[in-house]
């Protein structure tokens, strides 16, 4: 193996025990928030065989910029910030770290229900404030209600082993789940949105799904339902939740995902009281940044290996 071969990371960092992992590669880095231009240029000049991917988007040009490229390998689990087509018809493998932030993500999901079911944010503002509340609030009680889990991939079985353990209904619409966890229902997506009083979205972000949560869904949820989202922005109709929001159609929102990130501060959610704000951190730990990292370098090792071998077979 060359020394030369360079493997391309779009962030300022990796975990030390990727970065170990990789130590027969020249590692790149793009730093904290690279744009289109300074991939496709960083491409260009190092030609890498790989491409680990944390922030920015790998686009047709960026992928079209290294003749060396052999795969995408996500330090994560959603692949929606890479051209997948563009990929595949340079016959560029795009891999993901499935599960690596799993347990992560389900503690945040969980973190924004009980804010959202408990008025966390507001209670705390209140109290900072000089103000007891103490006869005039009434939180809502998770016991006995439902929970509607949009994927049961998982980070949605772990939601839902904690609902259960709550004591509350669990329902999932999943049409790709191989099997459910005892106790589970599987239903249809609209029958899920008219039965849950929380609603939390675990599925990747495709075409077919963008703008899932539009006002014809709001409309389906009960009054003063939650709605959670720690998967991808897209999959919510901003301006429909905002007015669900408004008119307390829901209770509350808790998000950790958005259409256009990273996050403005004339945003309308930031000025609405019901929604519990994140800035896409769910899956961001000390724990799951050694695991994205391994499983995003182990991927990456795993398709050169193999590449390596078709190609002295064929030899």
């Amino acid at each position: 193996m060359s020394a030369a071969q360079v493997v391309l990371v779009t962030g300022a960092d990796l975990a030390p025990q990727a970065v170990e992992m990789l130590r027969d590669y020249t590692i790149v880095y793009a730093g904290k928030t690279p744009d289109e231009q300074q991939l496709i240029a960083l491409c260009h000049e190092h030609q890498p065989v790989a491409i680990i991917v944390r922030y920015g988007r790998i686009t047709p040009a960026v992928i079209a910029a290294s003749t060396q490229l052999r795969v995408i390998s996500k330090h994560g689990t959603g692949i929606d910030t890479i051209d997948a087509a563009a990929a595949a018809a340079r016959g560029i493998a795009v891999k993901a770290a499935l599960g690596a932030n799993a347990a992560a993500v389900a503690e945040h999901t969980w973190a924004l229900i009980l804010a959202c079911a408990k008025d966390v944010a507001r209670l705390d503002a209140r109290m900072h404030d000089g103000h007891w509340d103490k006869s005039t609030h009434k939180s809502l009680e998770l016991k006995g209600r439902t929970l509607g889990l949009v994927g049961l991939g998982a980070i949605g079985v772990r939601v839902a082993a904690v609902g259960q353990a709550l004591g509350m209904r669990v329902l999932a619409h999943d049409p790709y789940a191989k099997a459910l966890p005892a106790g589970v229902e599987n239903v249809a997506l609209a029958d899920l949105f008219a039965a849950a009083d929380v609603v939390s979205l675990h599925c990747p972000l495709t075409p077919d799904n963008s703008n899932m949560i539009d006002a014809a869904a709001l409309a389906l949820m009960p009054d003063g339902a939650i709605l959670v989202n720690t998967a991808r922005g897209g999959l919510i109709d901003e301006a429909a939740l905002l007015q669900a929001l408004q008119n307390s159609k829901l209770r509350a929102a808790g998000l950790d995902s958005f259409c256009i990130e990273p996050f403005s501060g004339d945003h309308p959610f930031a000025h609405q009281p019901n929604v519990i704000l994140s800035p896409h951190i769910g899956g961001v730990t000390g724990d799951a940044y050694v695991g994205m990292g391994t499983a995003a370098a182990a991927n990456v090792l795993a398709v050169l290996a193999m590449l390596d071998g078709e190609a002295r077979a064929a030899a």
